[in-house]
C-alpha cells in the first residue's frame, strides 16, 4: 500500500508492504532514477513473499510524488536518454547530507508500523538508490545491519563527499553487484571501493555481473538482463539470510 512518510524537508510518497504474522524483519528498499512504479512494487512484493516487511521511499520526493515524469517511453533507448536528463537535477539535489535525514525519518516510520520487528534492518538500491544505500549504512551503522547495492553508480570518485571515503562506518555486511562495462562505475573505480573496504576492514561481497549492462535490474528498460537479474536476486535473498 502507499503511505505518507513525513520527513524533515517534506512528504516522502512510499510503498509499505507488511506480511502477516510478525514482526518481519525490515528491508529498506531505494528505488533508481525513475522512481516508484509497477516494476518497482512488483520488486518488493518479492522481497516480502520471503517474509519480509518492506519500505520503498521515494527517495527523490523533493521533485514531487511519483510519477514525476511519464515513463510511457521508459522502453525507448533514445528518449530514455532524454528522460534520464529531467530527472537528474533532482539526483543531484540529494546530497549526502539530505539523504542522511531522510534516512533518519524512513527507519524511524517503518520501525514505528504494526508487524515490523524492532531489529536493525537491511537497506538495498538499484542504480542511484544504490549509492544511496550504501551513504544511509555509512550514516546510520547501529540501524542498519547490512547493505546490497545493485548496479549502483559513483560508489568511489574524486569528490570530497564520495561514498566509499566513509566505508569504515559499516559495521555490517556489505554486497555489491557492479555492471559489465559501465561508465558510472569503471572497473578502476570498483578496485578503489575495494581498496577502502579492505582497508576498513568491512566484511563484504563485490562482484562484476558479466554482460549484464547498468540498470540489467528493471525489466520495463531497455537494460534489463534477464540472467543477471536472476543472479541478483540470489544474492540478494542469500544476504538476507545471512544476516536476518
Amino acid at each position: 500500500m502507499m503511505v505518507d512518510v513525513p520527513t524533515k524537508d517534506g512528504i516522502a510518497d512510499s510503498y509499505l508492504v507488511v506480511p502477516e504474522g510478525g514482526p518481519r524483519p525490515g528491508v529498506l528498499f531505494f528505488e533508481d532514477a525513475f522512481g516508484l512504479r509497477p516494476r518497482l512494487f512488483e520488486m518488493a512484493d518479492r522481497i516480502a513473499a520471503q517474509g519480509y516487511a518492506v519500505l520503498a521511499p521515494n527517495i527523490l520526493y523533493r521533485g514531487g510524488p511519483c510519477p514525476q515524469f511519464d515513463l510511457s517511453a521508459l522502453q525507448d533507448p533514445d528518449q530514455r536518454g532524454a528522460l534520464f536528463g529531467k530527472i537528474m537535477p533532482f539526483i543531484q539535489q540529494l546530497d549526502a547530507a539530505a539523504l542522511a535525514r531522510d534516512t533518519e525519518s524512513y527507519l524511524d516510520f517503518f520501525a514505528a508500523q504494526p508487524g515490523v520487528s524492532a531489529e536493525p534492518v537491511v537497506v538495498v538500491g538499484y542504480c542511484m538508490g544504490g549509492t544511496n544505500a550504501l551513504r544511509a549504512i555509512e550514516a546510520f551503522p547501529s540501524r542498519i545491519k547490512a547493505v546490497a547495492s545493485f548496479h549502483g553508480g559513483r560508489l568511489a570518485t574524486d569528490e570530497a563527499d564520495s561514498p566509499h571515503l566513509s566505508v569504515g562506518n559499516i559495521t555490517g555486511e556489505a554486497y555489491f553487484a557492479h555492471a559489465d562495462q559501465d561508465h558510472s562505475m569503471t572497473a578502476d573505480q570498483v578496485k578503489v571501493l575495494e581498496a577502502a573496504l579492505d582497508e576498513a576492514g568491512v566484511t563484504y561481497r563485490s562482484e562484476i555481473y558479466e554482460g549484464s549492462p547498468h540498470g540489467w535490474t528493471m525489466a520495463d528498460t531497455p537494460m534489463y538482463h534477464e540472467a543477471g537479474e536472476k543472479r541478483h536476486w540470489e544474492n540478494l535473498f542469500a544476504l538476507l539470510e545471512r544476516t536476518s
